[in-house]
């Protein structure tokens, strides 16, 4: 799998026509566990602090649909920038079972959206990124954010976003795929699709690597 760099990746998002307002909304989407919020606050760091807005900033229990979080998200944030006014946003706060103070979401050359669903047929993502890791990787790294008393919660939640993935299309709809098994505030790999995809894009479809190691 060829390497990239996230700079690389941010020239070629930055270059994209806005979608969202003037925003180019990129989606971050994968099934839990990938690494979509690890690598989603590295890539935002590297456009200088481009706004991020999870699906974990939405209350979204265990047992409901994936894109629960889709209509708030739409009404509180992508409404607003859709108009190049700030969106206003209070953050769920999942350890409290609250919601934060309210925050200004600016609208940015770049608004990165992570979460499972973020990349539907319904997004306006003008760029979208799919995340992906073994599951026994993903379950392991889910429980230890989590904790194992969520395994049964999780092992169910992976069913329903796997039937979501699958009606909705979302991975052949990428136009990136992230390998999430390994990557770095710098680098990541990225891989291509296999005989039959309903997209000609691949990897080399971000930017030359400036590195191949």
């Amino acid at each position: 799998m060829p390497t990239f760099t996230h700079p690389a990746l941010a020239a070629r998002l930055l270059a994209l026509a806005p979608s969202c307002g003037p925003a180019r909304l990129v989606a971050v989407d994968g099934p839990s566990g990938a690494g979509k919020s690890t690598f989603a606050g590295y890539l935002a760091a590297v456009l200088l602090g481009a706004p991020v807005v999870r699906s974990d900033d939405f209350r979204v229990p265990w047992d409901a649909d994936p894109l629960t979080w889709w209509r708030p998200l739409e009404e509180s944030v992508l409404a607003p920038l859709r108009v190049g006014r700030p969106a206003r946003l209070r953050r769920y706060d999942w350890h409290h079972d609250r919601y934060g103070p309210e925050e200004e979401v600016p609208p940015a050359p770049v608004l990165l959206v992570e979460g499972v669903g973020s990349a539907w047929a319904g997004s306006p993502a003008a760029y979208r990124i799919w995340i992906d890791a073994p599951r026994v990787l993903r379950r392991a790294r889910a429980l230890d954010r989590d904790g194992p008393g969520y395994a049964t919660a999780w092992d169910a939640w992976t069913v329903r976003e796997t039937a979501f993935f699958a009606a909705d299309g979302t991975k052949a709809r990428a136009d990136l795929l992230v390998d999430g098994t390994t990557f770095t505030s710098h680098r990541f790999r990225a891989y291509t699709r296999g005989p039959g995809s309903s997209r000609a894009s691949t990897s080399a479809d971000v930017a030359p690597p400036e590195s191949s190691g």
